[in-house]
């Protein structure tokens, strides 16, 4: 394991149970009926517990898209072939994609991340995407491990690079967001290495494939399960067996969020294949996550089930790239005015219940 990783593993510290009580006593003393608010008071009192503060902050945000290839794609697993990622990720250059238009609306810079997508990108791109390669795509994963432990092990220390740079440049909300055409099969994999579901309950459609497909992509899993016999009791293992460079690089984000104490949306089905390493990783982790939403991905909700997180929304998204995390943080926002701004019985004059 990598000194950065290890570093970050042990500094990650449970939410302080005393800063809990202390924002849940004030939420209850809000001139409103108590628990009206319902989730969003659950919500401000988790941010006010990552913060430290009774008035935390979530007005910067940043949502980052992770980029890569998979070679699993040789295997016929996805209705759209490997050449539109990097597409996508010109898309995401110009500005013209869905998380674009989504990121826009509620104020958030979208940071583009190569991680390993399977060509050389236009240097032109210099400052509006992070050149982080770990390789030009994973191997396929049927044929032996999807890349070394070495290469697992950069992939997640990469995504804590990133966290914290972004912490020093004054985010107060990050957000996962993926892009890698072929994810959906590498993300049913690490689900059912950890949760000994069989492949069928955990595998869906993904881009859209018919029966036939379907059917193929979950004997292309089992037997890359049973080729490379992920351990899940070793993360970084699981990872480097039948993984993708940006599902580790967001599991790695998330680890270098909770590390400095910022609350992480988890988009989809991609990002909470990383989210659950991160939790398998280091499990006070999860105090620091927010499950956007729930995808129509089929094994997506055993994913949050898994993780024990309750998703903010469900609107049938299945696209990835952060938009489901972007169309949540107007909720985030929400839950920190709540306790920002909102007065108590006291200071509003208002009588409590006889």
């Amino acid at each position: 394991m990598g000194s950065i990783l290890q570093t970050t593993l042990e500094g990650i510290k449970p939410l302080s149970a005393d800063w809990r009580l202390k924002a849940r006593k004030h939420l209850d003393n809000l001139a409103i009926p108590q628990g009206s608010l319902g989730d969003l008071l659950g919500l401000a009192e988790q941010l006010a517990a990552v913060k430290e503060s009774l008035r935390p902050s979530v007005t910067s945000k940043a949502v980052v898209t992770m980029a890569a290839d998979h070679g699993v794609v040789e295997e016929g697993v996805s209705a759209f072939p490997r050449e539109v990622t990097p597409q996508m990720v010109a898309n995401f250059v110009a500005g013209g994609a869905a998380i674009n238009v989504l990121a826009g609306v509620v104020g958030a810079r979208v940071v583009v991340v190569d991680m390993g997508v399977g060509s050389d990108l236009d240097r032109s791109f210099e400052g509006k995407v992070l050149f982080r390669k770990v390789d030009y795509g994973t191997r396929n994963m049927v044929q032996g491990p999807a890349m070394s432990r070495e290469q697992a092990v950069k992939s997640l220390e990469t995504g804590i690079e990133i966290a914290g740079r972004l912490v020093r440049e004054g985010v107060e909300l990050l957000a996962t967001g993926d892009m890698g055409i072929g994810n959906t099969t590498p993300s049913s994999a690490i689900l059912a290495a950890f949760s000994g579901y069989p492949v069928r309950e955990v595998t869906g459609r993904g881009t859209g494939i018919g029966d036939d497909a379907l059917e193929n992509k979950i004997r292309v899993i089992e037997k890359a399960l049973d080729v490379n016999s992920p351990d899940p009791a070793d993360p970084v293992d699981v990872l480097a067996k039948v993984g993708g460079f940006e599902i580790g690089g967001i599991a790695g984000l998330i680890l270098g969020a909770a590390r400095h104490k910022v609350p992480v949306l988890v988009d989809g089905f991609i990002s909470s294949a990383g989210a659950l390493l991160a939790k398998r990783l280091a499990p006070p982790s999860l105090d620091y996550m927010i499950a956007a939403h729930q995808s129509l991905e089929s094994g997506h909700r055993l994913m949050l089930e898994e993780l024990g997180l309750k998703p903010l929304l469900n609107l049938n998204l299945r696209l990835g790239e952060g938009t489901g995390a972007a169309l949540a943080m107007n909720i985030v926002e929400s839950a920190a005015q709540v306790i920002n701004k909102m007065l108590t019985f006291e200071d509003a004059g208002v009588s409590r219940k006889s």
